[in-house]
């Protein structure tokens, strides 16, 4: 029988909704939401002439996925700022591009419903493809305004410095 855990009273899968994300080695305020993890390998197809019908199979390029990431519109500026550094409309010709720097490593860390970290992935090069400052303004919506940024990477890779911690239990002193 597999083993899927080393805390063998854990039953239930980790929940979507405690994350933080991490850049420039502090926590970004307010994310709400962050796009999936996503990451495909083409598949190239070949065969040679004295081979049956069918085709073989092999790995190709791999690409990943661009990630959202969604907040709520505040008076923070780390999106605005990070996505200047890809395009900065009226800084002068040469000037548009922060090229030494626009580029950042991320880590998107994922918590159990304790607030211990469980999972946690570095994300590698990650730059700005799309800013949204605002969003559609409506005086007959009753929603928060919600910023995004698009970001393309160069990859991830799981954390597994992050182990699974053990889960705290309470004690009943009556007992």
């Amino acid at each position: 029988m597999a083993q899927f855990s080393v805390n063998s009273s854990r039953f239930d899968p980790y929940k979507n909704f405690k994350f933080r994300v991490k850049w420039d080695g502090k926590y970004v305020a307010g994310i709400s939401k962050v796009g999936g993890l996503k990451r495909t390998t083409e598949v190239v197809k070949h065969r040679e002439g004295g081979d049956p019908s069918s085709t073989r199979k092999s790995p190709g390029r791999t690409e990943y996925d661009a990630i959202t990431l969604e907040r709520g519109v505040t008076h923070d500026t780390e999106f605005e700022k990070w996505a200047n550094k890809v395009w900065n409309f009226g800084n002068g010709l040469g000037a548009e591009v922060s090229l030494k720097d626009f580029r950042k490593d991320l880590i998107l860390e994922v918590y159990n419903e304790a607030g211990q970290v469980v999972l946690a992935y570095k994300i590698y090069r990650a730059w700005v493809s799309e800013y949204q400052a605002l969003p559609d303004l409506d005086a007959n919506a009753n929603a928060v305004a919600i910023q995004h940024i698009k970001l393309e990477n160069e990859g991830w890779e799981r954390d597994q410095s992050v182990t699974e911690p053990s889960e705290p239990t309470f004690t009943n002193p009556a007992n």
